[in-house]
């Protein structure tokens, strides 16, 4: 793709930036990359902002497992975001008639079918590890009161600060087998074997197997599985196959083909009657810890339950190969530019530009408007903060507005938003000046630049946007083509344009 930044409707520049210069995607990342240490022994634990990790050594002849980030009712207390801001969870009122439910995530897999050196659970989509959207969107379901990932012996660390930077809450950490069905065997054990974890959770009537690389699992598929699991004993999501399934002979050559519409594609998640799946891993051979791969076949071959089948959601894919990061890493964007926040103060121009600008991309995004003085720490900004925008234009006429912006990044920071998503903050100076030429020079563009550096460590992108007011009747074109810049960092969150000044 080539760089630069795309030309807007109107009179739109770039001013900073070459303009043969174009927009970047920002690839994903893999953090966390340094620092890994093998699995054997006894991990140290810290405490993890307000929740104290508990855990135990255990005989160096068991896996083990580790507790993080607290237990019971805790992760009730944690703020729920908006369903457009996670990956949604569906409806609230779905919930199961079940109590308690756990969840079993493997995370352990080697990743060979993305390729690179990190697998793909722990690579980064928009600057946050895939597996951490996935853990995300079980604990934000208050009915499940446990939620197990287990991950490879070298991950344990990777995880654990994980855990412990996005302040996940009911999360054990378990060390995985070899394979998938003893990793799960594995996460199940917790529950059921003191000599495992020396630390053992209440035993669920229902745990939930589900991919950690299959992020955009909704509250609704997840409720369907359990009820369907409560009843028949094992349940898992179906979807319809979109390929025929085509059978070769030994000289290379089509031997059959499967009538397309007798089958389904098994998805996640699944749910079990606990006693039920750990009976069936109890009675596996080593031939189906070491080559299975369907829990659902598990149950039927060895507990002769026949699981109900549900038809899942478009949603439930699996991330496998690099192409499905760039897929979930487009999804994320296009629900973290739902919705947009203007802030203005009460000067009747700057006012004015605000609700202009509030015309202009309505039909494009959710935009709310708010003039306000930013010392005052209005209240009703403080509720928008909390979870439900992560996008916010502040217009301001002031030549230097960052103390202004600080005080506003101080707001974003008490939110925790920046913790869980790259945020876009776009600083709109409206030049009033009767000066044809820029009134912002090159020690205001150094002062943007410097500060946006700062704050895109705290997960913050600061764009900067000039809007030159001399014309009454050209405004309103002046600021749609304010309002296509506006949208174009908004939708590409494109960090290499972060203290950029655009000009409309």
């Amino acid at each position: 793709m080539p760089r630069g930044c795309p030309a807007a409707p109107g009179s739109a520049r770039l001013c900073g930036v070459s303009r043969s210069a174009g927009w970047a995607r920002s690839r994903a990342r893999y953090p966390l990359g340094a620092g890994e240490r093998a699995g054997a022994g006894f991990f140290g634990l810290r405490t993890s902002r307000a929740n104290k990790t508990r855990g135990r050594a255990v005989a160096p002849s068991r896996p083990h497992s580790y507790c993080w980030g607290g237990w019971g009712g805790r992760g009730a207390e944690q703020p729920r975001r908006p369903a457009q801001m996670e990956p949604s969870s569906g409806s609230r009122d779905a919930r199961p008639a079940v109590t308690p439910v756990a969840a079993v995530l493997p995370a352990g897999g080697s990743g060979e079918r993305l390729g690179g050196a990190t697998p793909k659970q722990f690579c980064a989509v928009q600057g946050r590890p895939l597996v951490s959207y996935t853990v995300r969107a079980m604990e934000r379901i208050s009915w499940i009161s446990n939620i197990i990932v287990v991950v490879s012996p070298e991950k344990i660390e990777i995880m654990k600060s994980i855990i412990e930077k996005y302040d996940h809450r009911r999360v054990m950490i378990v060390k995985g087998g070899v394979t998938r069905h003893r990793s799960i065997f594995n996460g199940l054990k917790v529950f059921a074997e003191n000599e495992f974890s020396n630390h053992l959770l209440q035993k669920p009537e229902v745990v939930i197997i589900h991919d950690a690389v299959r992020p955009f699992v909704e509250e609704d598929i997840l409720s369907k599985v359990v009820m369907a699991a409560k009843e028949h004993g094992a349940a898992g999501a179906i979807r319809p196959l979109v390929s025929t399934v085509i059978a070769s002979a030994a000289d290379g050559c089509l031997d059959h083909s499967l009538e397309r519409a007798r089958y389904r594609a098994s998805e996640m998640p699944q749910a079990f009657l606990f006693d039920l799946i750990y009976e069936a891993y109890q009675q596996c051979t080593d031939y189906d810890l070491d080559y299975g791969t369907e829990c659902l076949h598990l149950a039927l071959k060895y507990c002769k339950t026949n699981a109900k089948l549900v038809e899942g959601t478009t949603d439930l894919w699996k991330v496998t190969y690099k192409r499905d990061l760039y897929a979930a890493e487009s999804i994320i964007k296009d629900n973290l530019s739902q919705q947009l926040c203007v802030i203005t103060d009460v000067k009747e121009a700057v006012a004015q530009v605000g609700f202009l600008l509030h015309e202009s991309l309505k039909s494009q995004i959710k935009v709310e408007a708010i003039s306000i003085a930013l010392s005052k720490n209005d209240s009703h900004l403080q509720n928008i903060f909390s979870g439900q925008c992560y996008n916010f234009v502040c217009v301001t006429d002031k030549k230097y507005a960052i103390q202004e912006t600080q005080q506003l990044v101080d707001m974003l920071e008490k939110s925790n938003i920046p913790l869980l998503y790259p945020v876009v903050l776009i600083l709109v100076h409206l030049d009033i000046s009767e000066n044809i030429s820029f009134s912002i020079g090159m020690e205001e563009l150094t002062r943007i630049k410097k500060f946006a550096r700062e704050v895109k460590k705290q997960n913050i992108l600061v764009y900067g946007l000039l809007i030159q007011y001399k014309d009454h009747l050209l405004l309103q074109e002046t600021v749609n083509s304010a309002a296509a810049l506006i949208m174009a960092l908004i939708k590409d969150r494109n960090p290499e344009l972060i203290g950029q000044l655009l000009v409309a």
